[in-house]
């Protein structure tokens, strides 16, 4: 029975309330330091209202970043932007390309030593990329892929967390499907295409969210293997915006470069809401 008395609504609705500011005035700061002068922003206390170098900010943010004050050699927040989507596109796509084919192979073909195969993908998750960034880092360099696009995705588009995840969705497709498509006369890429492929479709919407996000957040890998300046993504170029040495912070274009940073996963997630949040709590097919 749902409680109807009143004041409990009004917690409820006080307690979000203030878990959104909490979680909102932060990034509210971040909008309004980058609409302001450098001298605005290190005066105290800071302006609380947005102020009149919006334009100004963002366009020198997204073309030119700091240029070459502090001896830095970034590119602006768009061609790093570009990096970061290039790299975080070819993860979600690629980890999910992989991953519900070797789990269409894993559930639905006979082979030898097939669970043999899943569970060595299976204890990979107990292998941080940490753990073998120095062999991953050498076979890269190796094969000529430190800064390209194929050296900042491959290493990391397999995925034994997303295998994993396909494998328990075709599970529980009803075996009665495969039989009724097997009697039609449909092949085994028939079935997948025209069968599993739409019964995974929420689940494919909540994974690409996930993996877009972790590809968008990446640190350690794209730090490693990007020296050209023209190659580094969004999160190593906030991190270098601020190594000025004795120098004086460009605040309000940090500031400006993380707003601008934020855009891509946002709208990711808002666009597919409605999925991911489907393919997240769905449990019938």
């Amino acid at each position: 029975m749902v409680d109807s008395r009143p004041w409990l609504s009004y917690l409820t609705h006080a307690v979000l309330l203030i878990g959104v500011f909490i979680v909102a005035f932060p990034i509210y700061i971040t909008f309004v330091a980058s609409t302001h002068t450098l001298q605005d922003v290190l005066q105290a206390p800071m302006p609380l209202l947005p102020g009149e170098q919006l334009v100004e900010n963002y366009l020198q943010a997204l073309t030119a970043g700091l240029g070459e004050a502090a001896g830095t050699a970034n590119p602006g927040a768009g061609r790093m932007m570009l990096n970061s989507l290039v790299m975080a596109l070819g993860i979600a796509f690629g980890k999910i390309a992989i991953s519900i084919i070797a789990a269409f192979a894993i559930v639905y073909f006979r082979f030898p030593f097939r669970m043999t195969a899943f569970w060595l993908i299976f204890i990979t998750l107990m292998l941080p990329v940490e753990v073998r960034i120095l062999p991953t880092y050498k076979v890269v360099a190796d094969l000529g892929l430190l800064d390209t696009y194929a050296g900042l995705t491959i290493p990391l588009i397999a995925s034994a967390t997303a295998t994993f995840m396909f494998r328990q969705v075709f599970l529980a497709v009803p075996d009665e499907l495969a039989e009724a498509a097997r009697i039609d006369g449909a092949g085994p890429l028939r079935f997948f295409w025209d069968v599993l492929l739409p019964l995974s479709r929420t689940n494919i919407a909540a994974l690409f969210v996930i993996l877009f996000i972790f590809g968008w957040n990446q640190y350690l890998w794209p730090l490693l293997i990007t020296t050209d300046p023209d190659m580094v993504t969004i999160v190593i170029g906030i991190n270098r915006m601020l190594a000025v040495g004795d120098d004086q912070a460009e605040w309000q274009l940090v500031m400006a470069t993380t707003m601008l940073a934020m855009i891509p996963p946002i709208l990711v997630v808002v666009a597919m809401q409605r999925l991911f949040v489907k393919g997240l709590v769905e449990t019938e097919k």
